[in-house]
């Protein structure tokens, strides 16, 4: 018998898939009670490279019922509100379909579709919910406006929109084609989430840091995508105590980074490397959204990097510690002497401990030189903990680019 072998140099290569643009899914609470029905979602979302391909990523992670898509699509956006440019709206199809249902606890990813886009520019999806569904897969703190409008206008170049989104409704990630490339993850909190940053104006630190990659032409085949939770912690879920204000809120910052690295880290495509900035929620929590029983030591704050090092190094990624920020005076009820020195013991262990395979000296880059345990002042968004525009640029131009070299 004559055995075929195929032929391996003539066979077309797979396309190297580069992460664009994602965010990180949570639940909701129980007092968020949202629902859609024959409704259509518009979101913008803002690459951070650009490719002549693309798939987008939905998810049903945190719902309990079916999420039954009726009909997608993207479109490059026009201008600055919810019209897409004429000729760039493109059908999404799932497995051929145009429509799609999503079981619970389960993502989904797109066919691709060829549609050129740039970096540093707006993609819209549109999604048509047919069925009531609860809106219960988000991100919470999106600092990006999108839209509902009535019926299915997927596929409409403008909307009349009935409401604004103030989150992100089951749309985790956007991945481009491109020659050759990687992702680079940044995994944090509201710090990297982009906290108090101006509304649709992407300047988290992680959109200045993709510019700067676009800047230089040896990296603009990375993209970053963003997989910050405001409020999330290294060690604890969300468990606010009993009759607390924060059993309103406190769902929506994620599971803890431990639980949720696989997820939002080694799944996303083409990763190769990861930025780490947590730790200001281990400490500041306990006692203030969270029970005291859960206040941590710098000890299992460094357990806890050392856990994430030894996952990404298995799955072949390189993984940099950026060093936690001050708060000193914070108007959250985070800081006190024993949190700063807790603080310090972890920024000294990252920076000089040789574990990462890099360090961001995020610390260094925005505290005050003469009170270093408090943020600069021209990098304060005022609440003494997040930094503001000028002080989330400070932290991109403080990432060595020859990390990614």
């Amino acid at each position: 018998m004559l055995l075929l072998l195929p032929n391996v140099a003539s066979a077309s290569p797979r396309p190297t898939w580069i992460g664009a643009w994602a965010t990180s899914p949570t639940t909701v609470p129980a007092s968020d009670t949202t629902t859609f029905e024959n409704q259509t979602l518009r979101q913008v979302v803002h690459l951070s490279v650009g490719g002549g391909t693309v798939r987008v990523r939905l998810s049903n992670e945190f719902g309990t019922q079916p999420l039954v898509v009726g009909e997608a699509h993207v479109a490059r956006r026009a201008g600055a509100g919810s019209a897409v440019e004429p000729g760039s709206d493109r059908r999404l199809t799932f497995g051929g379909r145009a429509s799609a249902t999503l079981p619970p606890g389960t993502p989904l990813l797109s066919d691709p579709v060829a549609l050129p886009v740039a970096a540093d520019s707006d993609l819209v999806i549109s999604i048509h919910l047919p069925r009531r569904t609860a809106a219960n897969t988000v991100h919470a703190f999106p600092f990006q406006d999108g839209y509902v409008a009535a019926g299915n206008v997927t596929g409409h170049t403008d909307i009349t929109p009935t409401a604004v989104l103030g989150k992100w409704h089951f749309l985790t990630g956007v991945s481009v084609t491109g020659e050759r490339g990687s992702t680079v993850v940044a995994f944090g909190d509201s710090i990297t989430d982009g906290a108090v940053t101006t509304r649709g104006a992407n300047r988290r630190w992680p959109d200045v840091l993709a510019r700067r990659f676009q800047d230089d032409r040896r990296l603009r085949h990375l993209g970053v995508v963003n997989a910050g939770i405001s409020g999330n912690r290294l060690l604890h879920d969300p468990n606010p105590p009993a009759g607390h204000p924060a059993e309103t809120y406190a769902i929506y910052f994620g599971q803890a980074a431990l639980r949720r690295f696989d997820r939002d880290v080694l799944a996303q495509p083409g990763v190769g490397h990861v930025v780490v900035l947590l730790g200001v929620n281990d400490l500041g929590h306990p006692g203030t959204d969270a029970p005291e029983s859960e206040k941590v030591t710098a000890q299992d704050m460094i357990d806890a990097h050392r856990q994430l090092i030894a996952r990404a190094h298995a799955q072949g990624l390189r993984i940099y510690g950026g060093t936690i920020t001050p708060f000193k005076d914070d108007t959250l009820g985070f800081y006190s002497p024993e949190n700063e020195a807790a603080r310090q013991v972890v920024n000294r262990w990252i920076r000089t401990s040789g574990e990462h395979d890099g360090v961001v000296d995020f610390d260094r880059a925005v505290r005050d030189p003469n009170q270093p345990d408090r943020l600069l002042p021209a990098y304060d968004s005022g609440d003494h903990l997040h930094p503001n525009d000028a002080g989330m640029a400070a932290m991109a131009a403080a990432v060595p680019l020859r990390l990614f070299r």
